[in-house]
């Protein structure tokens, strides 16, 4: 630096000393979030591990702790997970395949774009509200699976559909060129070329919004999801509960007993959702192996 003068070397030291305060800020806010995370699973689990067992996964809840399980519970978390990924994955990543590669730009897609983004930042509360005024007594679909399927993919369409649109970008144009000189059409070339290359973007984009709706309480307690179902779901149009209710019907209830259990479905709710996500990066990772 001996070609800079010397209040040129002073203000470059002064960025530098800045640089790392704030590098050093980062690190602080990052691990104390870190340490919460951890005390708050340990806490959970020291609390619920000694509920977790067979008997517990295959009982209907009950009054009496003893008794309690989560089998409904972790049934209808399974069968939303399933009917919320047929609905919202389809719907997101067309929406993003239009926006990105065959709308013209004009004002009405300016404003579409504009409104996804607005939506993705909505309250998961005012998507229950609307679930309920249009699902349930609308088109009286009643307080059934159907109905939280279309409310919780409402809530994560916006999502799927930002994150496929970035991972759409991501494919180089070049690719699309080469198609369509060797006389392949628009949509050939979007459905074998541009989908399969931006395939593991979308997936991460999946996993987030999926890992999203799997715990949300408020649009399924606005819905009408039952806290207590002795039964397991059959059909699309049955009553159900799901993990997050059932967690936090048990944590509301006074007894030390119920908050233990409500620390146990919280353990079962996370194992599911790892288990989902490690499928999902599975097959990302997959994709982009074959994809190299």
């Amino acid at each position: 630096m001996a070609f800079l003068s010397e209040n040129a070397q002073k203000h470059l030291a002064n960025r530098h000393r800045k640089s790392r305060l704030f590098a050093l800020l980062c690190a602080i806010v990052t691990w104390s979030s870190v340490f919460l995370l951890g005390v708050l699973l340990v806490r959970i689990t020291l609390d619920g591990i000694g509920w977790l067992n067979w008997n517990f996964l295959t009982s209907f809840p009950s009054r009496f702790p003893a008794q309690a399980g989560i089998k409904s519970a972790l049934a209808g978390t399974l069968w939303l997970i399933v009917m919320i990924a047929f609905i919202s994955i389809p719907v997101g990543v067309s929406a993003a395949l239009y926006l990105e590669e065959f709308s013209k730009r004009g004002r009405l897609d300016t404003l579409i774009e504009v409104n996804i983004a607005n939506l993705s930042g909505v309250p998961s509360i005012v998507y229950g509200i609307l679930g309920l005024a249009i699902f349930v007594r609308f088109f009286g679909l009643e307080r059934s699976l159907i109905s939280g399927a279309l409310t919780m993919s409402l809530l994560i369409v916006p999502v799927i559909i930002i994150a496929s649109r970035e991972a759409i970008k991501t494919v180089p144009m070049s690719i699309r060129y080469a198609a369509l000189s060797l006389g392949a059409t628009r949509w050939q070339t979007t459905w074998s070329h541009v989908l399969p290359s931006a395939f593991p973007g979308i997936m991460t984009g999946v996993i987030l919004a999926l890992s999203r709706a799997i715990g949300e309480t408020a649009p399924l307690i606005l819905i009408g999801a039952a806290s207590y179902v002795a039964f397991l779901p059959k059909g699309p149009m049955d009553s159900f509960t799901a993990l997050p209710i059932q967690i936090y019907g048990w944590a509301s209830r006074p007894q030390a007993e119920f908050s233990e259990l409500a620390a146990a479905g919280i353990l079962v709710l996370l194992a599911v959702l790892l288990l989902m996500n490690a499928t999902a990066i599975f097959i990302r990772n997959k994709t982009e192996k074959r994809l190299k």
